[in-house]
C-alpha cells in the first residue's frame, strides 16, 4: 500500500472488494442454472449467523438491504 492513503481509505477499499466478491458469489449461487444448487451442495434456507455488537454505535442491518443500497452506502462513506 502507498503511504499517501489513510487507514480509512484502505479499509474502505477492502470492504468494497469483499462486498463485490460476495455479490458475485450470491449471483452464482442463486442462478437458475446453478450446478451447486442442482447438486444439493447449497441450501438457500439455512440459518443466518448473527453477532451481538451492542457496544458499537449506530449500525445498519445490511442483511435486508439490496446490493444497490449497499453500494450507495459505501459511496456515501467515501468510496467511488
Amino acid at each position: 500500500m502507498t503511504e499517501d492513503k489513510t487507514l480509512n481509505e484502505e479499509m474502505l477499499e477492502i470492504v468494497k472488494a469483499l462486498s463485490d466478491k460476495v455479490e458475485a458469489l450470491e449471483k452464482t449461487i442463486y442462478a437458475k442454472d446453478s450446478l451447486l444448487m442442482k447438486a444439493g451442495l447449497v441450501v438457500t434456507n439455512s440459518p443466518t449467523p448473527t453477532i451481538d455488537n451492542s457496544m458499537s454505535g449506530v449500525t445498519t442491518d445490511v442483511s435486508t438491504m439490496d446490493w444497490s443500497d449497499i453500494h450507495k452506502m459505501v459511496e456515501r462513506a467515501g468510496g467511488n
